[in-house]
């Protein structure tokens, strides 16, 4: 029994492996007839893997899609949810881990059911990545997202309850253009239809209200770069205080230190760059500045420089008072 268990896992890792297989390959690469192959292809199918059997010289097995999931102890939202973690994975650029979510990824759309498919489809389709490493906060279900996008796909009104910042409720109409999610969070950009402008809104703030609809015809987006015009949104056109700094160091240096929801970055030259960002009032974002380390030159407001100077002072006066103070003895 162990012997035959063995056998089914290595012939289901290399119907996987390939799109198909002829019988005579799957004999020489497994060690046994041909028609133990067929046998033990009949057992994958009773264990719910669909495989596919075309007949003929120019024939062969090949893994298909089914009905149902086969046993994976997984439930449809928990697999949206590790094929989506497996392509977010995948753009993530981290050594190592993106061929092999690619290969992952792959093996598990290729068993996918139907529904399924057309879910992560969807989702996939109608996302925009603004990545960067980090720790993942404001966890989202999968399936509120994959809700999101199915609307964003079949272009249907959303109505939701939305909480501000503040923790204030309200209700929203809008005509869903996008998802784009962070390595922190997920946003919608979507058409808001009372207001008559686009907004951006935070996935793991909005709840649905259905039912959904009508259908409406897609508008064009408020950016080409819809990563960008969230970051933005988010980093700095949600604050009431604007600034620009001209960061002396190449572009690619500071991007290690400012995340996408933290402000904006310019290339200025070969070894420069220009951050705009926000923050509720001039002292946060001195703070702000300072704590990226990094050499800077206010550009905008005026205001900024006299309060980088203002706090220059409180430190020299703290320095003062500090050193002017009797050791402990």
């Amino acid at each position: 029994m162990l012997e035959t268990s063995a056998r089914l896992l290595r012939l289901l890792s290399l119907l996987q492996a390939h799109r198909e297989w002829s019988g005579a390959d799957l004999a020489e690469r497994l060690g046994v007839t041909a028609r133990t192959v067929r046998r033990d292809v009949d057992r994958l199918r009773e264990l719910g893997y669909p495989v596919n059997a075309s007949p003929g010289t120019g024939g062969g097995y090949q893994l298909g899609a089914g009905a149902r999931l086969p046993p994976l102890l997984l439930d449809d939202d928990e697999a949206v949810a590790v094929a989506v973690g497996l392509r977010t994975a995948a753009g993530q650029g981290i050594e190592g881990i993106g061929e092999s979510s690619v290969r992952a990824l792959a093996k598990l759309e290729q068993v996918l059911p139907d529904r399924l498919r057309h879910r992560v489809s969807a989702l996939n389709a109608f996302t925009v990545p603004m990545l960067r490493d980090g720790p993942p906060v404001s966890p989202v279900e999968p399936a509120l997202l994959t809700e999101l996008a199915h609307l964003c796909r079949d272009a249907e009104r959303l109505r939701f309850e939305y909480r501000t910042h503040e923790g204030v409720a309200g209700r929203r109409t809008v005509e869903p253009h996008r998802l784009v999610c962070t390595e922190r969070r997920w946003y919608l950009v979507a058409w808001d239809v009372d207001r008559e402008d686009w907004r951006t809104f935070r996935v793991d703030r909005i709840t649905p209200k259905p039912p959904h609809g009508p259908r409406f015809t897609p508008r064009e987006g408020p950016a080409e770069d819809l990563a960008a015009h969230v970051s933005r949104g988010v980093s700095t056109r949600a604050y009431a205080t604007h600034s620009a700094v001209r960061l002396l160091v190449p572009l690619h240096e500071a991007a290690e230190r400012v995340s996408p929801s933290a402000g904006t970055l310019e290339p200025d030259g070969e070894h420069a760059c220009v951050l705009r960002s926000g923050a509720p009032n001039l002292d946060v974002m001195v703070v702000h500045i300072m704590l990226l380390g990094l050499p800077f030159e206010v550009l905008e407001p005026a205001g900024l420089t006299e309060a980088v100077r203002t706090l220059r002072d409180r430190l020299d006066a703290a320095l003062e008072r500090s050193t002017a103070r009797p050791a402990a003895g």
